[in-house]
Parts: C-alpha cells; sequence; structure tokens
C-alpha cells in the first residue's frame, strides 16, 4: 500500500494522555499529509464478574436470580462503555479539527487492543499512542501493561506519549549501526516528518574509532536531507546515562531508536532505558521495527 494511503492512527482511552496523542497524531498528519484515525476499543472481557463461584452458598434458585442480574448489570455496563468510546471519540474529533485536519476517521472496535490493532495494521504510518492507560494513571514509574506487547507484536513504527505536547523541533536518533537503526536513517532521510527540523545523531561506544566509522555513512546519508539540520555525536560511559544527560544538555523534543535489535539498546528497552528517557525525561519515542 503506498503511505500516501496509510494514516496516523491515535488510541485513546480518556486517560490523562489522551489530549496529548491526539495532539502529537494532529502533527504527524499535518507534516506527511496522511489522515488520521481515531481509535477507541471496548474489551468486554475485561468485565470481572461481580461474584466468585457463589454455588456452594447459595441455593440453585437464588443463584439463578443472582446470575439473571449479574448478566443484566454485564449488558448494562457494555452499554454505558460504548456511549462513554462514543463521547471520547467526539471529544477527540473536535480537537482534531482544530489542528486544521479535516474529517479525523472515528473508529469503534469491540475486543483487545492488540487485536484491533492487528486487524489495522496493513493501514498504518504511524501509531500513537499513550505510554500508561488508566491503570497505571497515577503511576509516574509504571508503563501500560499491554505496551510491550504491542511493541512486540506490531512491525510499523511506534509514536510513545507521555507528557504534554509540545512541537518537536529537535530529535535524536539512537545509532549503534546495527540493521534497524540503518532503516532508521533511510526512514528520515525521505520522510518528511522530520523536516524542518534539528537532527542530533548520537552513538554512544566507548571505542573512538569504532564510533567514528559507524557514524560516517549515516552522516553522510543524512546531510544529503534538505531542511535537516544535522549534528553528529559520539559519546563515552553507560548508554543510558549518556542518552539521558545528552538529551537534556541539548532539549531534545524525540527520540529514535530501534526496538528489539541484537544490541544493549535491545536488552533496555523496557528496562532503565525507557524509564529513563520517557519517565524521567517526559519526552515521547518513537520506536521503530
Amino acid at each position: 500500500m503506498n503511505t500516501m494511503t496509510k494514516k496516523i492512527v491515535a488510541c485513546i482511552d480518556g486517560s490523562i494522555l489522551t489530549e496529548s496523542v491526539c495532539d502529537y497524531a494532529a502533527w504527524a498528519s499535518n507534516k506527511t499529509l496522511a489522515p488520521v484515525q481515531l481509535l477507541h476499543t471496548i474489551n468486554h472481557h475485561q468485565e470481572s464478574s461481580i461474584t466468585s463461584d457463589l454455588s456452594g452458598n447459595i441455593g440453585l434458585d437464588s443463584q439463578a436470580h443472582l446470575q439473571e442480574g449479574i448478566t443484566l448489570l454485564e449488558q448494562q455496563q457494555s452499554k454505558l462503555k460504548l456511549q462513554q468510546g462514543k463521547l471520547m471519540l467526539e471529544v477527540a474529533k473536535q480537537q482534531i479539527q482544530q489542528s486544521g485536519i479535516n474529517d479525523p476517521i472515528c473508529t469503534q472496535l469491540h475486543g483487545d487492543l492488540i487485536e484491533s490493532l492487528a486487524t489495522l495494521k496493513e493501514d498504518i504510518r504511524v501509531l500513537v499512542l499513550g505510554l500508561r492507560g488508566h491503570v497505571h494513571a497515577n503511576q509516574p514509574h509504571k508503563i501500560g501493561a499491554k505496551l510491550e506487547s504491542i511493541i512486540r507484536s506490531l512491525h510499523l513504527p511506534i509514536l510513545i506519549i507521555n507528557g504534554a505536547f509540545k512541537t518537536p523541533k529537535r530529535f535524536m536518533i539512537v545509532y549503534d549501526g546495527s540493521k534497524i537503526t540503518n532503516k532508521t536513517i533511510e526512514m528520515i532521510a525521505s520522510n518528511p516528518l522530520f523536516r524542518n527540523m534539528s537532527c542530533y545523531l548520537v552513538c554512544v561506544n566507548n571505542d573512538k574509532k569504532t564510533a567514528s566509522k559507524l557514524l560516517e555513512q549515516a552522516v553522510n546519508t543524512l546531510k544529503q536531507v534538505d531542511g535537516l539540520d544535522l549534528t553528529s555525536s559520539q559519546l563515552k560511559g553507560s548508554v543510558v546515562q549518556e542518552l539521558c544527560v545528552y538529551q537534556q544538555q541539548h532539549d531534545i523534543d524525540l527520540t529514535i531508536m530501534g526496538a528489539f535489535s541484537h544490541t544493549r539498546i535491545h536488552d533496555m528497552l523496557l528496562g532503565s532505558f525507557t524509564h529513563k528517557v520517557l519517565v524521567n525525561t517526559n519526552k515521547p519515542l518513537l520506536l521503530l521495527r
């Protein structure tokens, strides 16, 4: 499918990050001219049974009556979730339209979020979602329960949001010379999303000669991109610590890296790296597969 027909898909759930997810989706849409699709899912299987197995505690007639009541209540809960979701989509649609985007697509699907995204993946150009949903809304050192599964199962660009919207002007590429990071360089070179921005290409390697060699080809590719202000840097020390310090020093708005590559970054993706870069610095992260 031509990339111009693919969509910026924003997952909304009414949590505190929903507004920022919409703002970043609108930013990506305005930069790439790709349409926005707002997605809300209703997972009815999450509706827990109100009671445990009470068959040993009540009589058969009472049990049947109780089950009827539970069924009715669950039906009412489903209708309420449906109405709440439609309201969320309408509010999000209005927010997107205020950013100058006409006719964003509103989609409400029944079922698990990961399964829903799997059915849409061929139409997704960039997936935008919050770092945390309702479950971990008040737990700043936690990430969404389904986030890792989404990253592992979907081979597409995923923009993870964890704070208030700020128009990205500076982005950092975490580069290690791996296959996925080379694909990242190629993607950035051909993607209008990154035009007229400052690019910081960073390689953390204690061997200066190796770092220089790794950066050379990437620098040559990015230098050919019009409207891209390029800075390359070689860093030594702990990967996570050095990247976080560099990000703060240069006021980086967006970090880009490959997901689950066979490098040190792979092992830190959902460990200390995520917590320090996403949670502590409150900056969005674009993951590429």
